[in-house]
């Protein structure tokens, strides 16, 4: 194996793929070329009329024209629909004072549609006839529009786009945790297993370029009409996930329009088969161009051609989708023959046991090297926040524990940096979203343990955990192992909802596809490169935006042109910025090439090293300064803070003669930003969390400001006192939980000490997890009946952490979010406030 390391990982390329066969001119390179050949401004088309104008001026004198004018152009584009920029441009002061090339909104258009942009949009028709008769008895039919980009150009502008290079991937590895190659690492699309297994059937020094489809319909209007749209989505598995998860980088292409019809010429009876056969149809159209280049191929019934009580996957029985079973994967070749069987008039039986429907000419049919059965990917979104989460989950415990006791339950939870506080409960939203579902799942294990029996917190604990695993960026052999045995624990404990009948059966669809995840995952990618989340946002970039820049009659074509013009400035813009980076990397060679330097080091690259230790920032001055120990000991509760400087003194300042007093003065601040090295299972980014220490504030006299509660978050805190680092995070002897109180700097009457301080109040070490829960319990150290305090270095802070208080089965009336800390007496460490944490407990030594 060849071995190359990197950011701790190695690497085992496959031999002889991705060849360099030649090399040619991206589309912005074409550009410059056209641009200089024609001796034409960069910032052409505009400006050019004004700067005629002023030709006259001397030479000498730089009139940046085109630049402003481009600066006009793309606020007008971006910012103001053809009307308003019509009323703009015809304004005195602009006519008069402004004088663009451009006078009125036709005339600036016709410029915009000079500019270069993507693969051209075409309309082609398609007639589809019903079943239905009219007055004269002929058959109903509707002629509909379907607007297509071809896939094949929309893949060549994404490979040639020079903003992707360092994002690109043109062949497999396989990517391990050690030298060994013992454990396996998984997290895009270039480390997975079909990658891999499919070079394998391509002549030596192929490259692949696996394409990636998303489509869904969409609600154009919100509070009257029924117009809705069927984008359909692009995108190539050579972009690393972290770029195409963008969508300012644009790394996702829209390449069509479905129709979006009502199909009235069809009998509600018929009217399911015949969209079902529209939609292959229209799908085989727009995708058409990938046969011919040999290229791979979005509800998943419809497009795998089997009714909507089947597993899209796999031949699982529709009554035994409930059990964890090992069924057989469908096959495209047997699909396509017992199809077509059905069309020349037979009657296999295979047909009816598959669940197929008579969809005889399916889209994927002649696409090469595709198995459109594997290529159904786990959905986060649809699947396990709003599926198994909220519809199940959620209402399994409700109907367990009841509305009032749930919404008492979310009242109480603690307040912690970035999470959402649901003051009134869960019961009374009607919409949610799925960014609402994530903040429900960071506290529920801790809401519901106590309030349901062990074994059914064993079930949630387990689906938790699943959707925790699934959500992580990287995987390993063990995180997958982890991922499996979840559900499998899910699968061995069901039994008690049903005994409970809270479920009657579990022949659920959504919860059958989680069978599915650890093989798409080794096969494709982690899940978050999946996530259904990226085409929910881009409806409202290519869809509903669009929408409303049209008169809303007849909207698909001026939809189309719409995001044409969009797309000519975000191509011309980022032309603009390659242009630049060029002109400064030519600056930088000369600038080598002349340089007299004899240092050793020259000519080699400068490598960004990331810090593997966390960082703590403070604000450069005390929001609060000269505050009164009294201050501290009323308002912040730091009730023995002069007994806890004392003892720090004496440790770590032996010398020091001055005893503190009431007489202190102290500067106070509010938070304490800590920076934690990026964790590669959960991002590329260093994380920045806060851990505040902030007193009560009073509404003022007026009533115009409201009042804020105390803030005094929890923190992950060194126990042996050392500086906090990347070795300990982790759930282990060396980490105490501590809440936080006063955020301070030693006065200069102590003598120079850089290091600032803070007051903390301890806890107990942690207890072992919980059998049913597996959350580890503390609650507060006391010592000689008073709460155990210190004053720590701040850099010895780990982390800001999350407790919640042992509720048992009926909370305290009296809790609230910002009086429990104070009156409950057990916590549990919330191990899922975010990916982070849970990542710490399940590698606790």
């Amino acid at each position: 194996m060849t071995d190359k390391e990197d950011s701790g990982r190695y690497f085992e390329p496959y031999p002889e793929a991705g060849w360099t066969l030649g090399e040619g001119q991206t589309n912005f390179e074409k550009h410059q070329q056209y641009k200089e050949d024609e001796g034409e401004d960069k910032w052409a088309p505009f400006g050019n009329e004004y700067e005629s104008r002023l030709s006259y001026l001397p030479k000498k004198i730089d009139f940046s024209s085109g630049r402003e004018e481009w600066g006009l152009a793309e606020w007008l584009v971006k910012s103001l629909g053809q009307t308003k920029t019509d009323e703009f441009l015809k304004l005195p002061i602009t006519q008069n004072r402004t004088k663009p090339s451009f006078h009125n909104n036709r005339s600036f258009l016709q410029k915009v549609d000079a500019l270069p942009h993507g693969p051209a949009w075409n309309c082609k028709k398609v007639s589809i006839k019903g079943n239905r008769t009219d007055e004269n008895g002929q058959l109903l039919h509707e002629d509909l529009e379907l607007w297509t980009r071809d896939p094949v150009e929309c893949i060549k502008e994404l490979i040639g786009n020079p903003l992707f290079k360092e994002y690109m991937v043109y062949a497999p590895s396989r990517a391990y945790k050690d030298e060994a190659g013992s454990e396996r690492i998984i997290d895009d699309m270039w480390t997975a297993d079909w990658w891999w297994d499919k070079q394998r059937e391509l002549p030596e020094g192929a490259t692949i370029a696996p394409i990636i489809l998303a489509s869904d319909k969409t609600m154009l209007s919100q509070f009257r009409g029924d117009k809705s749209a069927w984008p359909v989505y692009l995108s190539i598995g050579n972009i690393a996930k972290e770029k195409r998860r963008q969508t300012s980088a644009h790394a996702t292409i829209l390449i069509g329009y479905l129709p979006a019809t009502k199909l009235d010429c069809f009998t509600s009876d018929a009217r399911s088969l015949g969209g079902y056969r529209l939609f292959h149809h229209c799908l085989s159209l727009l995708l058409e161009p990938l046969i011919a280049a040999g290229q791979d191929g979005v509800d998943m019934c419809l497009i795998a051609c089997c009714k909507e009580n089947r597993c899209p996957k796999c031949l699982v029985a529709a009554n035994e989708r409930g059990d964890l079973l090992n069924s057989l994967m469908r096959d495209p070749e047997l699909t396509k023959e017992i199809l077509e069987r059905r069309r020349s008039g037979q009657h296999p039986v295979e047909f009816d046991e598959y669940g197929l429907r008579a969809v005889y000419k399916p889209f994927w049919a002649d696409l090469p090297h595709t198995d459109i059965f594997l290529a159904f990917t786990p959905d986060l979104l649809h699947q396990l926040h709003k599926g198994v989460f909220k519809d199940h989950l959620i209402k399994w415990c409700l109907d367990i524990v009841g509305e009032t006791e749930i919404d008492a339950r979310f009242k109480a939870i603690p307040d912690y940096p970035g999470l959402r506080y649901f003051k009134k409960g869960i019961s009374s939203i009607k919409q949610w979203t799925g960014t609402e579902h994530k903040e429900m799942q960071r506290v529920f294990m801790a809401l519901i343990t106590g309030a349901v029996p062990s074994r059914v917190l064993i079930v949630v604990r387990a689906l938790l955990d699943f959707c925790y695993y699934a959500r992580l960026h990287m995987h390993t052999s063990e995180s997958l192992d982890a991922l499996e045995n979840a559900l499998a624990i899910f699968h061995a404990h069901k039994d008690v909802l049903q005994e409970l009948a809270v479920r009657e059966h579990f022949n659920i669809p959504k919860l059958h596809q989680l069978s599915h995840y650890v093989q798409s995952i080794k096969l494709f990618r982690a899940a978050d490169g999946f996530n259904t989340e990226l085409p929910e946002r881009l409806h409202i970039d290519f869809a509903k935006e669009a929408y409303r820049a049209s008169n809303k009659r007849d909207y698909e074509e001026q939809m189309v042109l719409w995001l044409q013009r969009q797309e000519s400035i975000f191509w011309r813009t980022t032309y603009l910025e390659w242009v630049a980076a060029r002109a400064v990397c030519r600056t930088e060679r000369e600038s080598e090439y002349n340089s007299d330097s004899d240092d050793e080091n020259e000519g080699f690259d400068a490598v960004p090293v990331v810090s593997q230790d966390i960082i703590h920032v403070l604000a450069k001055t005390a929001p609060h300064p000269r505050q009164s120990v009294q201050h501290l000991e009323t308002m912040h509760g730091a009730i023995d803070f002069l007994p806890a400087l004392k003892l720090f003194l004496q440790k770590h300042l032996p010398h020091n003669h001055i005893v503190p007093g009431p007489q202190d003065r102290f500067d106070i601040f509010r938070q304490v930003v800590i920076i934690l090295p990026p964790d590669p299972r959960v991002s590329e980014l260093p994380k920045c969390l806060r851990v505040r220490a902030t007193p009560e504030t009073l509404p003022s006299s007026s009533g115009r400001k409201p009042g804020s509660p105390k803030r005094f978050d929890m923190a992950l805190v060194s126990s042996d006192g050392i500086q906090a680092s990347k070795a300990l995070l982790t759930l282990n002897a060396a980490v105490c939980v501590a809440q936080v109180r006063v955020l301070f700097r030693l006065p200069r009457q102590f003598g120079a000490y850089s290091r600032p301080l803070a007051y903390v109040e301890w806890f107990t070490p942690f207890r072992e997890p919980d059998e049913s829960s597996g959350l580890r319990q503390i609650s507060r150290s006391t010592r000689h009946l008073r709460r155990n305090s210190a004053v720590i270095h701040v850099d010895e802070i780990i982390r800001p952490c999350h407790l919640i208080p042992k509720m048992g089965q009926s909370v305290n009336p009296t809790w609230t979010s910002a009086n429990v800390y104070e009156l409950a007496s057990e916590f549990y460490l919330n191990t899922f406030i975010d990916l982070e944490t849970f990542c710490m407990s399940t590698t606790s030594t």
